[in-house]
């Protein structure tokens, strides 16, 4: 670990900041100011307005989106710029992002500190930085054409990329810091990689939900209502739109697949008892049932409680931890 410190700090920095902007993600949707820069580009746009004619320039700008026309044509400049905020912001840290991943692996490279693994595991992670970026544009786009809201394919395509960068490069940095794993479990690393894949759902489901605002209806539980299935579920056709298109239907889907992945995450603690597994595989292990818990119970309070920002921006960072917590378990249960 000691060898590798430099490089785990390097690759952790970019867990960290790929969490920030995945908060600031978040506040940016909730606070509905995603759509408040309609133009992008590579070099340009670093700087924000400065002066009042550059702020004027840019609010009139904003007022040729569908956006501004059909649903703040009430906004004033100061209302703008409160918007337009968050979105910078959030473009911001993506470029900080790339600049802390390129220079480091630069350096690296040159000193030749990165074994042939690692360069082709930093090549991905690029690839993956870089689609990131384009795919964020690509859905900034969908909202500033004739619809004022962004695609809610195009934003879980956005949010489940964001999750899987991170994940991915928390996976190349444990092996750096935990040099003397013991050798997995087959079984119990068979298991963890079915609720990576339930997990994977469940955020790309969750993304659906935040984009149709699906959270704003049937704000009771265990029951939509007065039914266990609101007939609104299944109202459209054919059938499957009901799976992919349907406000209710998906927030059905979210919903019981939370419980799902609760009963899934319990099943592995306990089958984990009949194995004899290290403090640390236990410790994981521990950990994923405690954030699974915690997650739950926070998706339920923003839905009753109809989906206040502060919940539901708390809601999808533990999301976040989630993942990381399922990765770890992974790594730790993985044959070395």
């Amino acid at each position: 670990m000691k060898e590798n410190k430099s490089i785990i700090i390097w690759l952790l920095s970019g867990c960290s900041l790929i969490f920030l902007m995945v908060v600031i993600g978040g506040i940016t949707r909730l606070t509905h100011s995603g759509l408040s820069m309609s133009t992008w580009s590579l070099i340009g746009g670093v700087i924000p307005p400065l002066t009042t004619d550059e702020w004027i320039d840019a609010f009139n700008i904003y007022k040729t989106t569908p956006e501004f026309l059909k649903i703040n044509s009430h906004f004033t400049l100061s209302d703008f710029k409160s918007i337009f905020f968050w979105e910078y912001l959030h473009r911001m840290i993506g470029r900080f992002l790339g600049l802390v991943f390129v220079i480091p692996f630069a350096y690296f490279l040159i000193k030749k500190k990165l074994s042939k693994k690692l360069i082709r595991q930093s090549i991905i992670l690029f690839v993956l930085g870089g689609l990131q970026g384009g795919i964020g544009w690509w859905m900034v786009k969908s909202g500033l054409e004739n619809n004022p809201d962004v695609s809610h394919y195009r934003l879980a395509v956005h949010l489940i990329t964001a999750f899987l960068t991170c994940a991915f490069t928390f996976w190349v940095a444990l092996p750096l810091i935990f040099t003397d794993k013991n050798t997995g479990n087959f079984k119990l690393f068979r298991l963890n990689f079915s609720l990576l894949i339930l997990v994977i759902i469940q955020i790309v489901y969750g993304a659906f939900v935040a984009g149709l605002d699906a959270g704003k209806g049937f704000n009771s539980w265990p029951k939509m209502g007065e039914k266990w299935i609101a007939d609104a579920v299944y109202q459209l056709e054919p059938f499957w739109r009901n799976l992919i298109e349907s406000p209710y239907g998906i927030q059905f889907i979210h919903r019981t697949l939370a419980l799902i992945i609760v009963a899934f995450v319990l099943y592995i603690w306990l089958y984990s008892k009949k194995e004899n597994i290290s403090s640390l595989q236990q410790k994981s292990l521990n950990i994923l049932l405690g954030v699974v818990i915690i997650q739950t119970l926070l998706g339920i309070f923003t839905l009753i409680l109809f989906v206040p920002i502060s919940l539901a921006l708390t809601h999808q960072i533990v999301a976040f931890f989630l993942l990381m917590s399922v990765v770890f378990s992974l790594f730790v249960f993985k044959k070395s």
